[in-house]
Protein backbone atom coordinates (compact mmCIF):
# COMPACT_ATOMS: atom_id res chain seq x y z
CA UNK A 1 0.00 0.00 0.00
CA UNK A 2 1.39 3.40 -0.93
CA UNK A 3 2.10 6.05 1.63
CA UNK A 4 -0.65 8.18 0.11
CA UNK A 5 -3.22 5.39 0.50
CA UNK A 6 -2.11 4.73 4.06
CA UNK A 7 -2.40 8.39 4.90
CA UNK A 8 -5.85 8.52 3.24
CA UNK A 9 -7.11 5.50 5.23
CA UNK A 10 -5.78 6.99 8.45
CA UNK A 11 -7.54 10.30 7.80
CA UNK A 12 -10.83 8.51 7.01
CA UNK A 13 -10.65 6.51 10.24
CA UNK A 14 -9.95 9.62 12.26
CA UNK A 15 -12.81 11.45 10.54
CA UNK A 16 -15.20 8.58 11.16
CA UNK A 17 -14.19 8.36 14.81
CA UNK A 18 -14.50 12.13 15.24
CA UNK A 19 -17.93 12.18 13.57
CA UNK A 20 -19.08 9.35 15.79
CA UNK A 21 -17.86 11.15 18.91
CA UNK A 22 -19.57 14.38 17.85
CA UNK A 23 -22.86 12.59 17.14
CA UNK A 24 -22.61 10.72 20.43
CA UNK A 25 -21.91 14.02 22.17
CA UNK A 26 -24.90 15.64 20.50
CA UNK A 27 -27.14 12.72 21.43
CA UNK A 28 -25.85 12.87 24.99
CA UNK A 29 -26.51 16.60 25.19
CA UNK A 30 -29.99 16.14 23.72
CA UNK A 31 -30.78 13.40 26.20
CA UNK A 32 -29.45 15.55 29.04
CA UNK A 33 -31.49 18.55 27.90
CA UNK A 34 -34.61 16.39 27.63
CA UNK A 35 -34.00 15.01 31.11
CA UNK A 36 -33.55 18.53 32.46
CA UNK A 37 -36.79 19.65 30.80
CA UNK A 38 -38.59 16.71 32.40
CA UNK A 39 -37.19 17.64 35.78
CA UNK A 40 -37.95 21.34 35.32
CA UNK A 41 -41.53 21.28 36.63
CA UNK A 42 -41.65 24.90 37.87
CA UNK A 43 -42.48 27.36 35.10
CA UNK A 44 -42.43 30.51 37.23
CA UNK A 45 -42.49 31.72 40.84
CA UNK A 46 -44.19 34.94 41.92
CA UNK A 47 -44.96 36.70 45.23
CA UNK A 48 -48.59 37.00 46.27
CA UNK A 49 -50.34 40.33 46.74
CA UNK A 50 -53.92 41.11 47.70
CA UNK A 51 -55.16 39.80 44.35
CA UNK A 52 -53.46 36.57 43.27
CA UNK A 53 -52.55 36.03 39.64
CA UNK A 54 -54.07 32.94 38.05
CA UNK A 55 -53.90 30.99 34.80
CA UNK A 56 -56.72 30.29 32.33
CA UNK A 57 -59.48 29.14 33.04
CA UNK A 58 -59.25 31.14 36.30
CA UNK A 59 -59.37 34.94 36.28
CA UNK A 60 -57.96 35.71 39.74
CA UNK A 61 -58.09 34.70 43.39
CA UNK A 62 -58.33 36.90 46.49
CA UNK A 63 -57.29 35.72 49.95
CA UNK A 64 -59.25 37.59 52.63
CA UNK A 65 -57.94 37.24 56.17
CA UNK A 66 -59.30 39.56 58.84
CA UNK A 67 -59.28 39.42 62.61
CA UNK A 68 -62.56 41.11 63.45
CA UNK A 69 -63.21 42.05 67.08
CA UNK A 70 -66.34 41.24 69.05
CA UNK A 71 -69.59 42.12 67.31
CA UNK A 72 -71.95 44.97 68.12
CA UNK A 73 -75.75 44.96 68.00
CA UNK A 74 -75.72 45.58 64.23
CA UNK A 75 -73.34 42.63 63.62
CA UNK A 76 -70.57 45.04 62.76
CA UNK A 77 -67.23 45.25 64.60
CA UNK A 78 -67.54 46.58 68.16
CA UNK A 79 -64.79 49.08 67.47
CA UNK A 80 -64.41 52.68 66.37
CA UNK A 81 -64.40 53.07 62.58
CA UNK A 82 -62.88 56.53 62.79
CA UNK A 83 -59.99 57.12 60.43
CA UNK A 84 -61.11 54.51 57.91
CA UNK A 85 -62.06 55.19 54.30
CA UNK A 86 -65.58 53.95 54.87
CA UNK A 87 -67.05 52.50 51.69
CA UNK A 88 -63.59 51.77 50.28
CA UNK A 89 -61.50 50.49 53.20
CA UNK A 90 -58.87 47.99 52.00
CA UNK A 91 -56.08 48.82 54.44
CA UNK A 92 -55.68 46.62 57.49
CA UNK A 93 -56.24 48.61 60.67
CA UNK A 94 -56.60 46.92 64.07
CA UNK A 95 -56.36 43.62 62.21
CA UNK A 96 -59.23 44.01 59.74
CA UNK A 97 -60.71 45.86 56.78
CA UNK A 98 -64.26 47.07 56.15
CA UNK A 99 -63.97 46.69 52.35
CA UNK A 100 -67.03 48.40 50.81
CA UNK A 101 -69.15 47.99 53.94
CA UNK A 102 -70.19 50.94 56.08
CA UNK A 103 -71.55 49.30 59.26
CA UNK A 104 -70.77 45.64 58.51
CA UNK A 105 -67.64 44.60 56.64
CA UNK A 106 -68.07 43.13 53.18
CA UNK A 107 -69.34 43.84 49.70
CA UNK A 108 -72.86 45.35 49.40
CA UNK A 109 -74.97 44.61 46.32
CA UNK A 110 -72.92 44.61 43.11
CA UNK A 111 -73.38 43.03 39.64
CA UNK A 112 -71.56 40.26 37.74
CA UNK A 113 -71.83 38.82 34.24
CA UNK A 114 -69.91 36.25 32.21
CA UNK A 115 -68.04 34.22 34.84
CA UNK A 116 -68.33 32.39 38.16
CA UNK A 117 -67.40 33.13 41.75
CA UNK A 118 -66.26 30.31 44.02
CA UNK A 119 -66.15 31.45 47.66
CA UNK A 120 -64.22 29.08 49.93
CA UNK A 121 -64.71 30.07 53.58
CA UNK A 122 -62.15 28.65 56.00
CA UNK A 123 -63.19 30.69 59.07
CA UNK A 124 -66.11 33.00 59.85
CA UNK A 125 -69.47 33.52 58.17
CA UNK A 126 -70.74 35.16 54.98
CA UNK A 127 -74.29 36.50 54.55
CA UNK A 128 -75.49 36.19 50.95
CA UNK A 129 -78.40 37.97 49.21
CA UNK A 130 -79.01 38.34 45.48
CA UNK A 131 -81.22 40.07 42.91
CA UNK A 132 -83.14 36.87 42.19
CA UNK A 133 -84.37 36.64 45.79
CA UNK A 134 -81.82 34.08 46.94
CA UNK A 135 -80.16 34.36 50.34
CA UNK A 136 -78.06 32.38 52.77
CA UNK A 137 -75.47 32.20 55.51
CA UNK A 138 -72.47 29.93 55.14
CA UNK A 139 -68.96 29.53 56.52
CA UNK A 140 -66.47 27.53 58.60
CA UNK A 141 -65.60 25.19 55.72
CA UNK A 142 -68.54 25.81 53.36
CA UNK A 143 -68.20 26.84 49.72
CA UNK A 144 -70.60 28.85 47.56
CA UNK A 145 -70.40 28.25 43.80
CA UNK A 146 -72.19 30.95 41.83
CA UNK A 147 -72.56 31.16 38.06
CA UNK A 148 -73.29 34.77 37.20
CA UNK A 149 -74.04 33.90 33.56
CA UNK A 150 -76.18 36.54 31.86
CA UNK A 151 -76.19 38.74 34.95
CA UNK A 152 -76.93 38.84 38.67
CA UNK A 153 -76.46 41.19 41.61
CA UNK A 154 -75.39 39.83 44.97
CA UNK A 155 -74.18 41.07 48.34
CA UNK A 156 -71.49 39.35 50.42
CA UNK A 157 -71.36 40.64 53.98
CA UNK A 158 -69.12 39.44 56.81
CA UNK A 159 -71.19 39.63 60.02
CA UNK A 160 -69.52 39.67 63.42
CA UNK A 161 -71.94 37.18 64.91
CA UNK A 162 -70.17 36.62 68.23
CA UNK A 163 -70.62 39.37 70.83
CA UNK A 164 -68.47 37.85 73.57
CA UNK A 165 -65.39 36.84 71.55
CA UNK A 166 -63.46 37.79 68.43
CA UNK A 167 -64.73 36.98 64.93
CA UNK A 168 -61.80 35.83 62.76
CA UNK A 169 -62.53 35.58 59.03
CA UNK A 170 -60.57 33.80 56.30
CA UNK A 171 -61.77 32.98 52.80
CA UNK A 172 -60.72 32.65 49.19
CA UNK A 173 -62.79 34.14 46.42
CA UNK A 174 -61.88 32.56 43.12
CA UNK A 175 -63.10 33.86 39.77
CA UNK A 176 -63.52 31.10 37.20
CA UNK A 177 -64.19 32.10 33.61
CA UNK A 178 -67.05 30.84 31.47
CA UNK A 179 -66.68 29.91 27.79
CA UNK A 180 -68.55 32.03 25.26
CA UNK A 181 -71.29 29.41 24.90
CA UNK A 182 -72.21 29.76 28.61
CA UNK A 183 -71.66 33.45 29.27
CA UNK A 184 -75.42 34.07 29.00
CA UNK A 185 -76.48 31.03 31.02
CA UNK A 186 -79.18 31.50 33.63
CA UNK A 187 -77.66 32.71 36.93
CA UNK A 188 -77.51 30.03 39.60
CA UNK A 189 -75.77 29.37 42.88
CA UNK A 190 -75.12 26.15 44.73
CA UNK A 191 -73.89 25.45 48.24
CA UNK A 192 -71.13 22.91 48.79
CA UNK A 193 -71.55 22.37 52.52
CA UNK A 194 -68.34 21.69 54.41
CA UNK A 195 -69.51 18.32 55.73
CA UNK A 196 -70.07 17.13 52.13
CA UNK A 197 -66.66 18.18 50.80
CA UNK A 198 -64.26 15.18 50.72
CA UNK A 199 -61.27 15.43 53.05
CA UNK A 200 -58.58 12.89 52.22
CA UNK A 201 -55.74 12.26 54.68
CA UNK A 202 -52.48 10.88 53.27
CA UNK A 203 -49.61 9.54 55.40
CA UNK A 204 -46.02 9.48 54.14
CA UNK A 205 -43.29 6.95 55.02
CA UNK A 206 -42.64 8.81 58.28
CA UNK A 207 -46.33 8.77 59.23
CA UNK A 208 -46.63 12.54 58.69
CA UNK A 209 -50.02 13.68 57.44
CA UNK A 210 -51.27 15.70 54.50
CA UNK A 211 -54.96 16.66 54.45
CA UNK A 212 -56.55 17.49 51.09
CA UNK A 213 -59.99 19.15 50.88
CA UNK A 214 -61.39 18.43 47.43
CA UNK A 215 -63.50 21.50 46.58
CA UNK A 216 -63.41 20.70 42.85
CA UNK A 217 -62.03 17.77 40.89
CA UNK A 218 -60.92 14.55 42.53
CA UNK A 219 -58.12 12.92 44.50
CA UNK A 220 -57.98 9.16 44.00
CA UNK A 221 -61.55 7.99 44.73
CA UNK A 222 -62.61 11.21 46.46
CA UNK A 223 -64.73 13.30 44.08
CA UNK A 224 -65.85 16.84 44.93
CA UNK A 225 -69.56 17.73 44.96
CA UNK A 226 -70.73 18.77 41.51
CA UNK A 227 -70.65 22.51 40.75
CA UNK A 228 -73.40 24.46 38.99
CA UNK A 229 -74.45 22.76 35.72
CA UNK A 230 -73.07 25.37 33.26
CA UNK A 231 -69.71 25.65 34.97
CA UNK A 232 -66.47 24.95 33.09
CA UNK A 233 -65.78 22.62 36.01
CA UNK A 234 -68.94 20.57 35.36
CA UNK A 235 -67.21 18.69 32.52
CA UNK A 236 -64.61 16.32 34.02
CA UNK A 237 -62.63 16.48 30.76
CA UNK A 238 -61.67 20.05 31.72
CA UNK A 239 -59.87 18.66 34.80
CA UNK A 240 -60.75 21.67 36.97
CA UNK A 241 -59.42 21.19 40.49
CA UNK A 242 -59.54 23.34 43.62
CA UNK A 243 -57.68 21.70 46.49
CA UNK A 244 -57.06 23.05 49.98
CA UNK A 245 -54.00 21.28 51.36
CA UNK A 246 -52.57 21.19 54.90
CA UNK A 247 -49.23 19.45 55.41
CA UNK A 248 -47.61 18.56 58.71
CA UNK A 249 -44.12 20.00 59.27
CA UNK A 250 -41.70 17.79 57.34
CA UNK A 251 -44.47 15.90 55.53
CA UNK A 252 -44.14 14.83 51.89
CA UNK A 253 -46.96 14.48 49.39
CA UNK A 254 -47.05 13.59 45.69
CA UNK A 255 -49.51 15.49 43.53
CA UNK A 256 -51.41 13.27 41.09
CA UNK A 257 -50.63 13.86 37.43
CA UNK A 258 -53.04 15.69 35.15
CA UNK A 259 -53.14 15.65 31.34
CA UNK A 260 -50.77 17.54 29.08
CA UNK A 261 -51.90 21.12 28.44
CA UNK A 262 -53.58 21.54 31.84
CA UNK A 263 -52.67 24.68 33.81
CA UNK A 264 -51.75 24.20 37.47
CA UNK A 265 -50.67 26.74 40.11
CA UNK A 266 -49.50 26.01 43.66
CA UNK A 267 -50.24 28.83 46.13
CA UNK A 268 -48.16 28.51 49.31
CA UNK A 269 -49.86 30.99 51.62
CA UNK A 270 -48.75 29.93 55.11
CA UNK A 271 -45.77 28.05 56.52
CA UNK A 272 -41.97 28.17 56.69
CA UNK A 273 -40.95 26.98 53.24
CA UNK A 274 -42.17 24.50 50.65
CA UNK A 275 -40.08 22.21 48.45
CA UNK A 276 -41.36 21.42 44.96
CA UNK A 277 -39.26 18.58 43.51
CA UNK A 278 -36.31 19.88 45.53
CA UNK A 279 -36.75 23.57 44.63
CA UNK A 280 -37.83 25.81 47.51
CA UNK A 281 -40.40 28.59 47.44
CA UNK A 282 -41.06 31.09 50.21
CA UNK A 283 -44.22 31.66 52.18
CA UNK A 284 -46.88 33.72 50.36
CA UNK A 285 -45.51 32.83 46.95
CA UNK A 286 -47.03 30.91 44.04
CA UNK A 287 -45.51 28.55 41.48
CA UNK A 288 -46.93 27.77 38.05
CA UNK A 289 -45.97 24.15 37.42
CA UNK A 290 -46.28 21.47 34.78
CA UNK A 291 -49.31 19.32 35.48
CA UNK A 292 -48.44 16.18 33.52
CA UNK A 293 -45.35 15.21 35.51
CA UNK A 294 -44.92 13.78 38.98
CA UNK A 295 -44.53 16.53 41.56
CA UNK A 296 -43.36 15.94 45.11
CA UNK A 297 -44.17 18.51 47.80
CA UNK A 298 -42.29 18.65 51.09
CA UNK A 299 -43.31 20.90 53.96
CA UNK A 300 -40.70 22.90 55.87
CA UNK A 301 -40.22 23.26 59.60
CA UNK A 302 -43.79 24.47 60.12
CA UNK A 303 -47.17 23.23 59.00
CA UNK A 304 -47.80 24.28 55.38
CA UNK A 305 -51.08 25.61 53.96
CA UNK A 306 -51.50 25.40 50.20
CA UNK A 307 -54.20 26.15 47.64
CA UNK A 308 -54.02 24.52 44.22
CA UNK A 309 -55.93 25.76 41.18
CA UNK A 310 -55.90 23.61 38.07
CA UNK A 311 -57.83 23.38 34.83
CA UNK A 312 -57.89 23.10 31.08
CA UNK A 313 -57.59 26.58 29.56
CA UNK A 314 -60.68 27.90 27.80
CA UNK A 315 -58.46 29.63 25.27
CA UNK A 316 -60.84 32.44 24.30
CA UNK A 317 -60.31 36.22 24.35
CA UNK A 318 -60.88 37.76 27.78
CA UNK A 319 -62.10 41.35 28.07
CA UNK A 320 -62.79 42.47 31.63
CA UNK A 321 -64.15 45.71 32.96
CA UNK A 322 -64.84 45.65 36.67
CA UNK A 323 -67.52 43.04 37.43
CA UNK A 324 -68.07 41.96 33.81
CA UNK A 325 -65.93 39.43 31.90
CA UNK A 326 -66.76 38.88 28.24
CA UNK A 327 -65.01 38.09 24.94
CA UNK A 328 -65.23 41.49 23.23
CA UNK A 329 -65.32 45.18 24.12
CA UNK A 330 -68.77 45.43 22.52
CA UNK A 331 -70.10 42.75 24.89
CA UNK A 332 -68.73 44.71 27.85
CA UNK A 333 -70.58 47.82 26.68
CA UNK A 334 -73.72 45.71 26.26
CA UNK A 335 -73.32 44.40 29.84
CA UNK A 336 -73.19 47.94 31.25
CA UNK A 337 -76.22 48.94 29.19
CA UNK A 338 -78.22 45.88 30.26
CA UNK A 339 -77.37 46.44 33.90
CA UNK A 340 -78.41 50.11 33.75
CA UNK A 341 -81.74 49.17 32.14
CA UNK A 342 -82.67 46.01 34.06
CA UNK A 343 -80.52 45.89 37.21
CA UNK A 344 -80.19 42.17 36.39
CA UNK A 345 -83.52 41.57 38.06
CA UNK A 346 -83.53 44.56 40.40
CA UNK A 347 -82.81 44.48 44.11
CA UNK A 348 -85.61 42.99 46.26
CA UNK A 349 -83.99 43.79 49.61
CA UNK A 350 -84.57 46.96 51.68
CA UNK A 351 -80.81 47.59 51.96
CA UNK A 352 -77.83 46.96 49.70
CA UNK A 353 -75.91 45.47 52.65
CA UNK A 354 -78.40 43.19 54.43
CA UNK A 355 -77.35 40.75 57.14
CA UNK A 356 -79.41 37.98 58.66
CA UNK A 357 -80.41 37.81 62.34
CA UNK A 358 -77.63 36.91 64.73
CA UNK A 359 -79.38 33.73 65.87
CA UNK A 360 -79.83 32.47 62.30
CA UNK A 361 -77.64 29.46 61.53
CA UNK A 362 -76.23 28.23 58.23
CA UNK A 363 -78.86 28.10 55.51
CA UNK A 364 -79.48 28.58 51.81
CA UNK A 365 -82.71 29.88 50.32
CA UNK A 366 -82.92 29.67 46.54
CA UNK A 367 -85.01 31.84 44.21
CA UNK A 368 -87.49 28.99 43.70
CA UNK A 369 -88.31 29.15 47.42
CA UNK A 370 -86.47 25.96 48.36
CA UNK A 371 -84.64 26.42 51.66
CA UNK A 372 -81.92 24.25 53.16
CA UNK A 373 -81.20 24.67 56.88
CA UNK A 374 -78.01 23.20 58.32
Amino acid sequence: MSKNNSRRNFIQKVAAATTGAVLAGKNSLAASAEKNMEELVIKSIKPLGFQWETQDPFLFCVHHEDFFPKGNDKLGPDDSLEGRRIGNDFEIKNGYRMYHGTAVSGFPGHPHRGFETVTVVRKGMVDHTDSLGGSGRYGDGDVQWMTAGKGVQHAEMFPCIKKDEENPMELFQIWLNLPKVNKFAEPKYKMLWGENIPKHTFKDANNKKTLVEVVAGKIENDIAPSPTPNSWAANPNNEVAIWNIQMDAGATFNLPKASSGINRTIYFFQGAQLSINGSFIKEYHAADVKADVEISLESGAKKSFILILQGKPIGEPVVQNGPFVMNTREEIQEAFSDYQQTGFGGWPWPKTDPVHPREKGRFAKHPDGKEIIK
